[in-house]
């Protein structure tokens, strides 16, 4: 009976272990998002899981281009797919005859489907804070995997 307890203990040990590294990893390395919204088409569409990672939120290093997973500006609950136009000290166009430029530590975010898409020209700037990750390729459905770096 003591060898079953011994070895139970040692199993819930490496359970534990291994389950805060993968903690550890998904937090501050990278994980995987599950798409939904018609914001970016055609580049992603709903449904679509994409494998994104931490580091560049972390040391909040970003270029115009980039597609970053976010908490909304408006809704803090919800996350958003959008794609860095502007950075820092960028001027951008935001209507025929006006613009803005984006204030030190925000980001300029867009959709790819201009039409059909809920951000910067609604919101404003978004805060660099509110940043969780920058996505890396496109694995599922399998037959559309893709990077989604230049």
């Amino acid at each position: 009976m003591r060898k079953f307890i011994l070895s139970t203990i040692g199993s819930v040990g490496y359970i534990v272990k291994y389950g805060c590294v993968a903690h550890c990893m998904f937090e501050y390395v990278g994980d995987f998002v599950l798409c939904s919204g018609p914001s970016m088409e055609p580049t992603i569409v709903s449904d679509d899981i994409l494998l994104t990672e931490h580091i560049s939120a972390i040391t909040q290093r970003f270029n115009r281009g980039d597609i970053i997973i976010a908490k909304c500006p408006t809704n803090p609950k919800q996350q958003i797919c959008k794609r860095v136009i502007g950075l820092p000290g960028d001027k951008i166009k935001t209507g025929f005859t006006s613009s803005q430029i984006v204030p030190v530590g925000h980001v300029w975010l867009q959709g790819d489907n201009t039409s059909n898409s809920s951000d910067s020209r609604h919101y404003g700037p978004v805060p660099q804070g509110l940043i969780r990750s920058r996505a890396l390729c496109k694995v599922w459905p399998l037959k559309s995997v893709s990077l989604l770096t230049h």
